[in-house]
């Protein structure tokens, strides 16, 4: 018997048999020199419109969080940039089809890698597209979790997110991957899907184990050489009443991450009290010009609908080195995460920032949402001061900031006496902090949100918030997890706002304990040496 510790992602604890998953094809051969290559190259485009239609199909079958990665997917497969790419690949360099999907894919992921943030974040979904297009290709199956009979723990280096989106929780009781991180499509399906999983659990693999207990809270694997007798996870029942607070009264917005309309239908569905961060991104992404005041305009009032009445905040474009949209002209840069991103951005090309808070103050009027604007990666009160005049000028009520940097949550005083409120992005406010890119699987347990150093600056944005009588949220996805996002309300936090399908578990949990009780779990969290010691004192205190 061995224990592999990892990085518990979703709650729950199960045992079983272990089933590998194999998701990787061996890389296709360069040769042979395919005879006309005309009609190698056309093979590609009609081997594309098939793994779309497959996903596609796939997607209208599911919902929520799933559907979404499978509909991302399938329009990844029909990408245009990649087949082009691919195509060339056949007839300048002579290439079968299948390594020319490959090659090109591979220049394609480390594209979005060296983008790093939300792009970075696409590599797994681009490399889950190459294999299905090799596969489809070669003629071979398609690598990923293969059918079983029996109730089992899945086992793999990784998981692409589309074969996790539509997993049977009756049939996978819960997920270990020795790659990935907290913030994984993966581990967010997993959570919206009820199945305990733990990533970055390195030498799971290796183990070559026949049963596995996982605790999917600790971040714990036990791996055995026996098989074991499935037993189903022990989830918490979600008996949320609709109203964020926690038993004893104390209110704490629940509300969800969007970035589309469809995002907007699955918040309102799964209980949503409004949405605590609205990306306004999609309206650029396939820009090559910036989109005009009115079209803007056109696209948020088509998310803000939904809301009428709720409250809704927006993030101004949160783009730049790390997210390269064409028409921003922003140079390279040898760290786009440390470099001009978010609202630096804004700073030299003032004009862009004016006309979407005119776009945003117009879709406010439109439909009726109580609309509240915050800027992305802002590090300093000046900042913030700058991003405040320009906002109110243009007629935003209520105006935020993100807190993404750590000077910005050792400045939260200062910062929060320049704006109204400020929210927290724990994702990015976790890598800077511990100097950790989030998407390096060997750094997860230092992006794990329990890490104490990442506690202690929330901490002392809620003391900053109780001083200037100034709301401070958390729109990253440790709000997902129901045990911190009580330590988070310990804290002081004032909203949470995350994935949809999270909603239910974090509101049920929520209301389980008094805040006082969430405060001592607060406080034995913050004074813990690590993430995993952090997460077990909590628990104490509410077992206790």
């Amino acid at each position: 018997m061995s224990t592999v510790r990892g990085v518990g992602v979703s709650p729950g604890r199960a045992a079983g048999p272990v089933v590998l998953v194999h998701d990787r094809l061996p890389e296709p051969a360069s040769g042979p020199e395919p005879a006309d290559l005309a009609v190698e190259a056309g093979r590609i485009r009609p081997a594309a419109q098939e793994v779309a239609a497959q996903l596609r199909d796939r997607a209208e079958r599911a919902s929520g969080e799933a559907r979404a990665v499978l509909d991302v997917t399938a329009a990844m497969a029909t990408d245009p940039s990649l087949l082009s790419a691919a195509e060339r690949a056949v007839t300048d360099r002579r290439l079968p089809a299948a390594r020319a999907v490959f090659e090109a894919a591979a220049q394609f992921a480390e594209t979005l890698a060296a983008a790093g943030g939300y792009l970075a974040e696409r590599v797994r979904d681009v490399e889950d597209v190459r294999d299905r297009l090799v596969a489809r290709l070669s003629g071979v199956a398609v690598a990923g979790v293969p059918a079983t009979s029996t109730p089992s723990v899945l086992v793999s280096r990784d998981l692409a997110p589309a074969d996790t989106a539509d997993l049977d929780p009756k049939m996978v009781l819960a997920l270990v991957t020795e790659e990935g991180g907290p913030t994984s499509h993966t581990a967010i399906l997993a959570r919206s899907l009820g199945i305990p999983a733990v990533v970055a659990a390195r030498g799971a693999l290796s183990a070559e184990a026949a049963g596995a207990r996982v605790d999917g809270s600790a971040g714990t694997v036990e791996l055995v050489a026996e098989q074991l007798v499935p037993e189903a996870a022990t989830r918490t029942e979600n008996r949320w009443h609709g109203t964020g607070s926690t038993s004893d009264g104390h209110a704490v917005k629940l509300l969800a991450n969007v970035g589309s309309v469809t995002d907007a239908t699955a918040a309102l569905d799964a209980g949503a009290e409004g949405s605590g961060l609205f990306r306004t991104e999609f309206c650029f992404l396939d820009a090559t010009t910036e989109p005009t005041e009115a079209q803007q305009r056109e696209a948020y009032a088509a998310v803000l609908r939904p809301f009428a009445g709720k409250p809704v905040v927006v993030r101004t474009l949160d783009a730049g080195a790390d997210k390269p949209l064409p028409f921003l002209d922003v140079d390279a840069e040898p760290n786009p995460a440390l470099g001009v991103r978010g609202l630096r951005v804004a700073f030299d090309r003032p004009g862009l920032l004016d006309r979407q808070l005119a776009a945003i103050v117009s879709a406010a009027e439109d439909t009726g949402a109580d609309v509240s604007v915050m800027a992305p990666m802002v590090a300093t009160p000046a900042e913030a001061a700058w991003f405040a005049e320009r906002a109110r000028a243009a007629g935003v009520g209520r105006v935020g900031v993100m807190v993404e940097t750590p000077a910005a949550a050792l400045c939260a005083g200062e910062l929060l006496s320049e704006v109204d409120f400020a929210s927290i992005g724990t994702n990015d406010l976790a890598q800077y902090t511990c100097a950790a890119d989030r998407m390096i699987g060997a750094l997860a347990e230092l992006n794990d949100p329990w890490q104490p150093a990442l506690l202690r600056l929330v901490a002392m944005l809620g003391e900053a918030s109780r001083a200037q009588a100034a709301p401070v949220g958390v729109c990253g996805e440790a709000a997902s997890d129901p045990l911190l996002a009580g330590v988070l309300a310990g804290l002081g936090v004032a909203s949470l706002s995350m994935t949809a399908a999270a909603l239910p578990s974090v509101g049920a949990a929520l209301a389980e304990h008094p805040l006082k009780t969430w405060r001592r779990a607060a406080e034995q969290a913050v004074s813990a040496p690590g993430a995993a010691q952090a997460r077990e004192r909590a628990r104490a205190v509410l077992d206790g």
